[in-house]
């Protein structure tokens, strides 16, 4: 192993989770937008049986991408010919596809029926359109991600939402309402799938040498694993809902989930790239570099905590300014969930590292109390608390979940995050989330407020010494879209 590769393979990750993770962020302010748009033409009832539909079919979508994802990338980043993989995953994705299509369409009357909002089960069958179409979106992408391909992935993102947004604005504005919002969704898997077919084109028909079974045989474990997370992360909007809540009510949590939709943001966008570095290193053999790459992933999941701070602190703020001041209830389990996103990214990105590592089984066993414990939690504290008692249960039991699964990743690769970042970061959250709180403001003037606590939180980072000169000549590099000259030190 040369004493390049290690900083190839981290530069790599590096900018391709930069260029990712900004074009799945466009999700926040196209989003942001959707979701104001929708609340003040919609109202809390009609937005939330929107979120209640788009919940559940997301769901299904996750689920099913969640099967083929990480073993697709894990194979593509071990091969040089990645066309007999994808030839086969492809045609799984879609016969798993079509089945989630049928599932949802045959379920709609009576989950429509539990939930006792008939006006959903046309809803549900509507949306289940988008399953195929984002099936078929999502292996495209992951082949990219598999084959190197990260700013081509990035763009293909990129379209999706802002396509997105462009549709469902236009679709209500023509009088559609509700099945406006969902045929806008379904139009944008169609643009992403576009986008990703002129970078990729995976063949449904042509022969494929890669044997099933080997697909399955990661695939498997890490299904149930996806099941039991997409399980646990919807279950207490639903919860909500079944346990005597309003649809205004699942509409007010639905808010709250969107606005801690940023930690997760970066989990799709960072996950994936990770596993496909990490099964390049192992494959290989550069088993150093993929421990390297492994323990700053780890870290990087803790710096996100001081944001998080933030985020509660200034949570009514940012509540009343997105969504309106009707939807001020949403700023209490914000405060909450915005932890429990963190919490979830760890998750994700140690459930990555276990696969690269060959351990899927592993990953199975950290996630599939979660869903189990989580439906106990709610039953008791939601009639109790509400949705703040909703909150306290994903919250805490998605930090249970973290705690596990860097433990089974320290007994597999003997690494873990940095004592000196968890203390650094933790003190930092403290001290945001008190600014955050502390400084309050109304109206635009928050989209000053949060720059400023977040340069803070930046220095603070610099001043504690938690930046190498690497990593800051990296950072700089990257912003000022130049190569690394020789000579200048770089990230490890």
């Amino acid at each position: 192993m040369t004493d390049s590769q290690p900083v190839h393979h981290a530069q790599e990750l590096f900018e391709g989770t930069v260029g990712v993770f900004l074009a799945e962020a466009l999700v926040l302010p196209t989003g942001l937008l959707v979701a104001a748009f929708l609340t003040r033409r919609l109202g809390p009832e009609g937005y939330g049986l929107f979120v209640l539909s788009i919940t559940l079919v997301m769901w299904m979508e996750f689920t099913i991408a969640s099967i083929f994802s990480r073993p697709t990338i894990r194979f593509l980043g071990e091969s040089e010919d990645w066309q007999p993989i994808a030839t086969t995953v492809v045609r799984a994705y879609l016969l798993a596809s079509c089945v989630g299509l049928l599932v949802l369409w045959v379920a709609a009357a009576p989950i429509a029926r539990l939930l006792d909002e008939p006006r959903l089960a046309g809803l549900l069958r509507l949306l289940a359109l988008d399953v195929p179409v984002y099936g078929l979106a999502h292996l495209h992408r992951d082949v990219l991600v598999g084959i190197g391909r990260f700013k081509q992935r990035a763009l293909a993102s990129a379209g999706r939402w802002i396509s997105r947004l462009f549709l469902v604005v236009l679709l209500i504005q023509l009088g559609l309402s509700v099945p406006g919002a969902l045929l806008g969704t379904i139009g944008a898997s169609l643009v992403e799938l576009i986008i990703a077919r002129v970078y990729v084109r995976p063949s449904l028909f042509a022969a494929s040498a890669f044997a099933t079974r080997r697909l399955w045989g990661y695939a498997a474990p890490l299904f149930l694993s996806a099941l039991a997370m997409q399980l646990f992360s919807k279950i207490d909007l639903w919860a909500v809902k079944a346990l005597g809540g309003t649809a205004s009510q699942a509409g007010i949590y639905g808010a709250a989930q969107n606005l801690s939709l940023v930690p997760g943001v970066f989990s799709l966008s960072f996950a994936p790239l990770l596993l496909s570095a990490l099964s390049q290193a192992i494959g290989s053999g550069n088993i150093d570099v993929a421990l390297k790459l492994g323990r700053s992933a780890l870290r990087v999941v803790i710096l996100m905590l001081p944001l998080a701070g933030m985020t509660a602190g200034a949570a009514p703020e940012i509540v009343v300014l997105v969504f309106g001041r009707a939807f001020l209830p949403a700023a209490p389990p914000l405060g909450l969930l915005i932890f429990g996103a963190v919490a979830a990214v760890m998750i994700y990105v140690a459930a990555a590292i276990l696969t690269a590592a060959g351990r899927p089984g592993w990953v199975l066993a950290v996630t599939w109390p979660l869903p189990l414990l989580a439906v106990g939690g709610h039953l008791f504290l939601i009639p109790r608390l509400g949705l703040v008692g909703a909150s306290v249960v994903t919250t805490v039991l998605a930090a249970l979940g973290a705690l596990g699964a860097v433990g089974a990743v320290h007994r597999i690769w003997r690494v873990a995050p940095p004592a000196g970042t968890v203390a650094r970061s933790t003190s930092i959250c403290v001290l945001a989330y008190g600014l955050s709180a502390c400084w309050t403001t109304s109206g635009l003037l928050l989209l000053l407020k949060l720059p400023v606590v977040l340069a803070l939180i930046v220095a603070a980072f610099v001043l504690l010494g938690e930046f190498s000169s690497s990593e800051i000549a990296a950072a700089r590099a990257l912003l000022l879209r130049r190569p690394l000259a020789e000579g200048e030190p770089r990230a490890p």
